[in-house]
């Protein structure tokens, strides 16, 4: 009879039963982050032009940087040496 060590099934190959420690993830939305940054509530945005273009400046900033760092994760990931053909 073939012993179960040999097949790899030994006690000792298997994931340990504790399971790994828990990661809490706190979602912010990009016009709460931009209003937290400008120091800014929802009612100085209704109330005041020059308030709204400033902070719809900071989210277009905001979009802008999000998604010019997801280029370069695509671009990464795509081409690991980062050489240009």
């Amino acid at each position: 009879m073939i012993e179960p060590e040999f097949l790899g099934m030994s006690r000792s190959s298997l994931p340990p039963s504790g399971g790994s420690p828990t990661e809490y993830v706190v979602v912010r939305r990009p016009l709460h982050r931009v209003l937290a940054f400008t120091g800014r509530s929802i009612d100085d945005i209704v109330n005041s032009p020059i308030v709204k273009n400033q902070v719809l400046g900071y989210y277009k900033l905001h979009r802008w940087v999000d998604r010019q760092g997801e280029i370069l994760d695509l671009e990464k990931s795509w081409n690991p040496l980062g050489r240009r053909t």
